[in-house]
């Protein structure tokens, strides 16, 4: 291996344990308490999730039913209530278009798409979505999500250039095998990790809210037979319909005394 390719691959090294070492200081999950690895600061994810957002708002069309409008306000506001994360600048958006999904960015930014409703049906199944989402927000996925990619990336360069001795076609190679390997192997299994994670975290906030945890199953079960055709488990970002069900099952006997609680 020339000077030149061990001195970069020597600094990358440095670079990733590094990294690693900073594991011992990492946050924790609302709720669940699992540790995180994080690089991104909270104020450079706040301000991703923010330009992000806008960004989002610009291009798509906005529903323009009032009706449908406050009812997703009027669950958000609820939902944000006892999330605890007062310095939030909270905001729920409907977007008019027929796809079964949502999404949380950074800072409590929410959005729906008018796709999912026959899905949710009645504002208890809304605020499936809803406590789902905000808990994304509230772990911090997104940020967690980049910072493994980035430490993935110096991983895949480190080999690379071990393997590759400098050639340029070889260390492209290396790169594009293990890029494969580590979507399988470690990012997608880490995605679905935070979708069962988002959707604990979630149950127990429509719980703490005051709706039925009880329809997070109904819902998984109206989403899973109008999905269509899905990959194998091990290659998708989700977990199967299946197994999403029997976790929030699980998860029941847990948020059902808070949802008790919580009743007027």
């Amino acid at each position: 291996m020339p000077l030149g390719v061990q001195k970069k691959f020597i600094i990358q090294i440095i670079i990733l344990l590094f990294l690693m070492t900073s594991l011992s200081s990492c946050k924790s999950v609302p709720i669940t308490g699992r540790s995180q690895f994080m690089i991104i600061s909270e104020s450079e994810e706040l301000a991703l999730g923010e330009t992000a957002y806008q960004q989002t708002l610009e291009k798509e069309p906005l529903s323009t039913d009032s009706e449908k409008v406050a009812l997703i306000k009027r669950v958000g506001e609820r939902i944000a209530a006892v999330s605890g994360r007062t310095d939030y600048q909270w905001e729920f958006n409907l977007i008019e278009k027929d796809i079964p999904n949502a999404f949380a960015l950074p800072g409590g930014k929410v959005a729906i798409y008018t796709g999912i409703l026959k899905y949710t049906q009645t504002e208890t199944g809304l605020a499936v979505v809803m406590g789902h989402e905000v808990a994304h927000a509230l772990a911090h996925h997104g940020a967690e999500r980049m910072s493994t990619g980035m430490l993935a990336n110096i991983g895949i360069k480190g080999i690379s250039l071990l393997l590759g001795q400098g050639d340029p076609a070889t260390t492209q190679s290396i790169e594009q095998a293990f890029g494969i390997g580590t979507q399988v192997g470690i990012m997608l299994p880490f995605s679905r990790k935070h979708e069962s994670e988002a959707d604990e975290i979630g149950l127990l906030l429509m719980a703490m809210a005051g709706y039925d945890p009880r329809e997070a199953v109904a819902f998984w079960q109206r989403m899973g037979k109008g999905g269509g055709e899905k990959p194998p488990e091990f290659l998708s970002t989700h977990p199967s319909g299946r197994s999403r069900v029997a976790h929030i099952r699980s998860l029941l006997p847990k948020a059902l005394p808070i949802f008790e609680q919580s009743r007027p």
